[in-house]
C-alpha cells in the first residue's frame, strides 16, 4: 500500500506544483526544480503513510481472525438438562 500512496502523493504534487508555476509565470528551471523537490518528498510521505495504513489494516485483520478462531465458552448446563 506504501507504494501505491506513493505513486498517487509524489506525481500529484508535481502537477500542482507545476500548474501553480504556469499560472504565476515562474521560471521553466525554478519551477521544474521545485516540482521534482515536491515530488520526491511527497513520494516519501505517501510511501510511509500507506506502510502505516497497510500495518493497522493487517493487524485488524489478524485480530478479526483470531476472535472467530477462538474457542466460544460453553454453558454449564449438562446437556440433557431441562430449562
Amino acid at each position: 500500500m506504501g507504494r501505491i500512496y506513493a505513486g498517487i502523493l509524489g506525481p500529484l504534487a508535481m502537477a500542482i506544483v507545476i500548474c501553480r508555476g504556469i499560472k504565476d509565470a515562474s521560471g521553466i528551471e525554478s519551477t521544474l526544480t521545485l516540482a521534482i523537490v515536491a515530488l520526491a518528498v511527497y513520494a516519501i510521505v505517501g510511501s510511509v503513510l500507506g506502510q502505516i495504513a497497510q500495518a493497522t489494516v493487517d493487524e485488524s485483520v489478524q485480530r478479526r481472525i483470531e476472535q472467530q478462531l477462538a474457542p466460544h465458552p460453553t454453558h454449564d448446563r449438562p446437556s440433557g438438562a431441562a430449562s
